[in-house]
């Protein structure tokens, strides 16, 4: 009996290390980033260019919540176009898949955890970059988000704004503060150099913490908790999507929600299926954020800041409606999360190049060619 409490309280105090490491990573991403997004976004003046910023802004952030929400207000604000701000948004969703995607490296020692972790990663991947391969070229050419978005908005005219504080950035802001004050108020760092020591903490906390709970997970879950998560708590896609929706909601980070996923995936729990399913619910989850921060817009501005929310809603509304109904559709996402896992676990640093290639590389190559163009 107490062995099995020592596991239980061991897993509870990973999760949280582990949950903390990510807050960390992201908590310094916004100490050497935020003002660089901020500026990078309300210079957007071309809707290719916006969707590249977007994807960049949010790497740079490490959060969509916060890409999307300096966009509803920026836009509230007068400083972006909506047909500037809505390519920004799904840059952003395809930007917030890159904490996945490097929470899957923590596993890179491990061959068979890192297969089963990097699929479950890049499936994120996959499903945000065919959505918008497929709704970009619409959006440019009927502007379907935005009358869609126009249209829904007027339900919402005359609604108040509304707060929501998440539980886990309640759990984690002890952590968040005691880091702070050791670094920025005892030690006198600078914001730059705290960011930069709060991510090397996160990388180091995210490595070691992945590390101890995979191991903790394969034995807690081998056998009747197996069963229980994979028959119950995951027994159908709805409930499955439902749950991502839900999670998402209430911690306003689909990178946390969708994060805690990879090792889970890793320790072979769950199958790569129900992880894609998952990440759509999350998917819409994270537009809640969004659409609590339009609504607090007041003013001239607060129809066109609604209007960049509910695109963002209905982007991942859409994305499901394409990919979810038809089985074979469906599978097309995990079968390239697959297809590009194998490879990786042939030559495990091509997925270091994957990495800065989707989410760095490629968009700032995208941006300069585009620049050099239109000069």
């Amino acid at each position: 009996m107490f062995k099995k409490n020592l596991k239980a309280f061991s897993t509870l105090f990973l999760i949280y290390v582990f949950l903390l490491s990510i807050k960390l990573i992201s908590k310094g991403a916004h100490f050497l980033g935020e003002d660089f997004a901020r500026k990078l976004i309300s210079t957007t003046s071309d809707p290719f260019v916006g969707l590249f910023i977007g994807i960049l802004a949010t790497v740079v952030a490490q959060s969509s919540s916060l890409t999307t929400s300096l966009v509803v207000a920026l836009v509230g604000g007068g400083t972006l176009n909506i047909n500037c701000a809505i390519p920004i948004v799904m840059g952003a969703n395809i930007g917030t898949t890159v904490t996945n995607t490097l929470v899957s490296l923590g596993h890179i020692s491990w061959r068979g955890e890192f297969k089963r972790a990097f699929q479950a990663a890049t499936v994120h991947d996959f499903f945000n970059i065919l959505t918008v391969i497929i709704l970009f070229p619409l959006q440019l050419k009927f502007g379907y988000l935005t009358r869609i978005s126009l249209f829904f908005g007027r339900l919402f005219e005359g609604v108040g704004g509304v707060r929501f504080s998440s539980p886990v950035k309640i759990l984690l802001s002890p952590g968040i503060s005691f880091f702070k004050k050791v670094f920025i108020e005892n030690l006198s760092f600078s914001e730059s150099w705290t960011g930069i020591v709060f991510i090397i903490l996160g990388l180091a906390f995210l490595f070691s913490s992945l590390f101890f709970l995979v191991k903790i997970l394969r034995k807690l879950f081998i056998g009747k908790a197996e069963v229980l998560i994979d028959k119950y708590i995951f027994r159908n896609n709805f409930l499955a999507m439902g749950l991502g929706f839900l999670i998402t909601v209430v911690v306003q980070s689909s990178s946390l929600t969708t994060s805690v996923m990879v090792p889970l995936a890793a320790a072979g729990v769950l199958s790569l299926e129900k992880v894609f399913v998952y990440t759509m619910g999350a998917n819409v989850g994270t537009t809640f954020t969004a659409l609590l921060a339009s609504l607090a817009v007041a003013g001239e501005g607060r129809t066109a800041a609604l209007t960049v929310a509910l695109a963002h809603l209905f982007f991942n509304l859409s994305g499901i409606a394409i990919f979810y109904p038809f089985k074979k559709i469906r599978n097309i996402p995990p079968i390239l999360a697959k297809k590009l896992s194998q490879l990786c676990y042939k030559r495990r640093y091509f997925s270091l190049i994957y990495t800065l290639v989707i989410f760095i590389v490629l968009p700032l190559s995208l941006i300069f060619l585009r620049e050099l163009f239109i000069k």
